[in-house]
């Protein structure tokens, strides 16, 4: 990978680090002082859309994610509410394939002709579908099961189906933004802090190419809903 990242790049994209990991932490900790979510996978998304969303994620977080401290959570899950939260799924499962994917690219050595970003896209993609049909698996139940009615949890068809879905559309910004950056000479080595800054902002760029998917998919559960 060549690096023609401007210098001043580099100390910008260490302090949004760091803020995106202060973050993170700061929801963990509230999370686990008594604001408990129906499943560890909706709380898992909010404390990991703080490692690309940063402080963004707070005002989020405490309009529509956050839970009441006897246990009753103002929104069930991500997916549930808007259609711009209901994105924050796939961005955490994309930031935290990034953060497996990349890695085990490089240590494998692998490539598609002789490039090793080709290799990248398709392990994130195939870490973040996994991550994301076990999302689906789990917080459905939630989603579904308001007081007084039948748990319900989605089947792994339809799971795979709207994990696919969401990663292509997402891929249309991550792994476009990838390309373009690594076609024009601006992709940092992995080792650099610059590298990650550029790859959480291909996840924000991610989540606006996804959001059609994403309304689509509400839609989709909204219209099955009733049966359930």
């Amino acid at each position: 990978m060549v690096d023609r990242v401007p210098a001043w790049v580099t100390p910008v994209a260490w302090v949004w680090i760091v803020l995106c990991v202060a973050t993170a932490v700061a929801v963990a900790v509230d999370v686990h002082r008594g604001r408990r979510h129906p499943t560890v996978a909706t709380e898992l998304v909010w404390i990991a859309s703080g490692l690309y969303l940063g402080p963004f994620t707070l005002p989020l977080y405490r309009r529509q994610g956050r839970a009441e401290r006897a246990g009753a959570p103002r929104r069930a899950a991500p997916g549930t509410a808007s259609a711009a939260v209901a994105g924050l799924p796939g961005g955490a499962a994309s930031a935290v394939a990034h953060l497996v994917g990349v890695p085990l690219v490089l240590v494998s050595g692998l490539t598609i002709a002789g490039i090793d970003l080709w290799v990248m896209i398709i392990v994130i993609g195939v870490l973040a579908m996994l991550l994301l049909v076990a999302y689906e698996r789990t917080a459905s139940r939630a989603d579904s099961s308001p007081s007084g009615s039948t748990p319900h949890r989605s089947s792994l068809a339809s799971a795979a189906v709207a994990a696919v879905v969401t990663v292509l559309a997402f891929d249309v910004g991550m792994g476009g933004w990838m390309l373009l950056l690594h076609f024009n000479e601006y992709m940092p080595p992995a080792s650099e802090g610059s590298f990650w800054f550029l790859m959480q902002a291909g996840i924000v760029l991610g989540l606006v190419t996804g959001w059609p998917a994403v309304r689509w998919l509400q839609r989709e559960r909204r219209a099955v809903a009733p049966s359930v």
